[in-house]
């Protein structure tokens, strides 16, 4: 069995007018969550970011390298995809701003799909950092807006 690489990406897929996607996982979790991704052996989080936007959405669009990391805790139920020992993960930041909420195509990742207010969004938001990068690409803390 081949390890899942403790290295993903987070896009905050976002309207102009902050609206905030947000899909349900699939599964006994059903958590809400943005577009996300481990990164495959020798790619990068670029070229992982652009693969996740068009499996998990069907998106093909511009995103931005938010030169933002964060270091989590992997969840317990999580820990066997990885190599032992292996209990923190790094995730790198995009942001992906459309000019509205659009339709998109859910892969059997996730059962549903929503866009929600940015307070919305983040109350619903079952990660940290996940609600952490919502609110500084909207609130402009980033440096990037």
């Amino acid at each position: 069995m081949a390890f899942k690489r403790p290295e993903s990406v987070l896009i905050v897929v976002r309207s102009r007018a902050d609206e905030v996607l947000l899909m349900r996982r699939s599964g006994a979790d059903g958590f809400w969550q943005s577009v996300t991704g481990s990164l495959e052996a020798g790619e990068d989080a670029a070229a992982c970011a652009v693969r996740e936007l068009a499996e998990e959405t069907g998106l093909v669009a511009p995103l931005r390298d938010c030169c933002v990391t964060a270091r989590f805790r992997i969840r317990e139920s999580a820990l066997h995809r990885y190599a032992p020992g292996t209990v923190h993960n790094t995730e790198h930041l995009f942001d992906c701003v459309l000019p509205e909420a659009v339709d998109i195509q859910l892969s059997d990742e996730h059962t549903a799909y929503t866009w929600l207010g940015v307070d919305e969004a983040i109350e619903r938001t079952w990660s940290e950092t996940n609600r952490d990068a919502i609110r500084q690409l909207t609130a402009g803390q980033t440096g990037l807006d």
